[in-house]
């Protein structure tokens, strides 16, 4: 369920990255982006590295330039996981930090910000955070997820989904390989009434959307395809 490949590459964290600012949202601290006056926002849930990364606040920032309000909580507690720690693998630390807490604690985001005059909004769920949104969508409690290549998200989860769901997966990934992809897709194709865009991305690796180097032009560039098929999804679904 958890390999390596879920911590390779892991983010220089940097709480100051980023052009919005942090503040509390149900009890999280937060990252916010981007005009509460349009009144559409998307949630962001992260990776096991949280929401101090900075590519992850680029693309923060980048939905938010797109007309969206955004927010990346904390859903660690400032506890994201420390892929040098020897004492605390991957396995231990999620007992602290499983996606079913997540998935609690992404509904009362989802409250405060109806509470703040939010009228749609949008979850994308990145590793770890794919499992909280995919567990959003099968209660369609959003009009629309994105999950970006997801970790534990099963065929029982997507066979549940009742909102239109994108996938974006890795052609290299122990995590959600493409087989398992392509299944997720065919349960899709099998539900017209729930619309679906799933792609996956010759050459990456599971992580390519946030971890990628920012010096190498190609990865940048699959990362950048990756936002913009996001972006196109909540653009046609969050209004």
């Amino acid at each position: 369920m958890s390999g390596p490949q879920c911590c390779s590459n892991p983010p220089t964290l940097n709480p100051g990255s980023g052009v919005g600012h942090v503040e509390e949202l149900a009890g999280l601290k937060t990252y916010f982006t981007g005009s509460l006056d349009s009144k559409l926002a998307v949630l962001l849930v992260s990776d096991v590295f949280g929401y101090d990364a900075p590519n992850l606040r680029k693309l923060a920032d980048k939905v938010a330039a797109a007309g969206f309000y955004v927010v990346v909580p904390d859903f660690f507690y400032g506890d994201p996981f420390v892929a040098e720690r020897s004492d605390r693998p991957l396995a231990v630390w999620l007992k602290d930090h499983g996606p079913d807490k997540g998935l609690e604690d992404a509904k009362l985001v989802i409250d405060a910000l109806k509470s703040k005059g939010v009228s749609a909004i949008g979850a994308a769920g990145i590793c770890w955070g794919a499992k909280v949104v995919v567990g959003l969508a099968k209660e369609a409690l959003i009009p629309a997820a994105v999950l970006l290549h997801p970790s534990f998200v099963t065929v029982d989860d997507i066979k549940s989904v009742k909102v239109p769901i994108a996938i974006l997966g890795a052609e290299i990934d122990q995590l959600s390989p493409p087989a398992l992809v392509k299944q997720f897709d065919e349960i899709l194709k099998a539900k017209p009434e729930v619309g679906s865009f799933v792609k996956i991305f010759p050459k990456c690796a599971h992580g390519w959307t946030v971890r990628y180097n920012v010096n190498d032009a190609t990865a940048v560039s699959y990362a950048d395809e990756a936002h913009q098929d996001m972006l196109n999804w909540f653009t046609k679904y969050v209004k």
